[in-house]
Parts: C-alpha cells; structure tokens; sequence
C-alpha cells in the first residue's frame, strides 16, 4: 500500500507564500494516478483544493484560483501546492490524496499576523 508524507507547512503572516510538498512511497506506478490536495479546519468538512490529472490537467476550488498551483513531478513520485497571498481563512491542515484512497497524515498551515 502506498504512503504518502506531506511537507512544507508551517506559520506565515497574511499575503505570504508557501510550498507544500507530497512524496509517495512506491513512485513505479505514481504517473498513472490523479493526485490532489484536501484541507480541512477545525470543526469544518476536510474540503476539496486542487487536483492534478496524470495529463498534468489541473482544477482549482475557486476560493483559492488564482493564488494556488498544484503540480507533479513524476520522476520523484512528488506532488506539490505553491500557495501565494495567503488569507488567515486559509488556515487548516492540508492533506495529499492519490485516487483510490490512499491519504498521507496532513502538514498544518497557520496564517496569522
């Protein structure tokens, strides 16, 4: 079963920048699968961010087009989450999800001034 570790998260003030990063135990079959990420705040539905196809076709949830790029390296098993202008509404634990349920444990984004 594949695993899946996020990292990059941390404190940053409001219209900063971040870069989550997600790499996959077993990378052989990593370029078949759609992967995405997830965030979810306290007491809130973990909730849709960002997909991105195995043709590199990416979509957005329109709370953060525009300020967020999903990306995938397929050579390193990696997926990644360029955050900019960062709001404190973005504030949550992220989370990286391959298609078929495989979910890794969430990395913590705090924006705060």
């Amino acid at each position: 079963q594949v695993q899946l570790v996020e990292s990059g998260g941390g404190l940053v003030q409001p219209g900063g920048s971040l870069r989550l990063s997600c790499v996959a135990s077993t990378g052989s079959r990593f370029h078949i699968y759609p992967m995405y990420w997830y965030r979810q705040a306290p007491g809130k539905q973990r909730e849709f961010v960002a997909g991105i196809g195995s043709d590199n076709r990416t979509d957005y949830a329109e709370s953060v087009k525009g300020r967020f790029t999903i990306s995938r390296d397929n050579a390193k098993s990696a997926v990644y989450l360029r955050m900019n202008m960062l709001r404190p509404e973005d504030t949550a634990v992220y989370f990286c999800y391959q298609l078929g349920g495989a979910w890794g444990q969430g990395t913590q984004v705090t924006v705060s001034s």
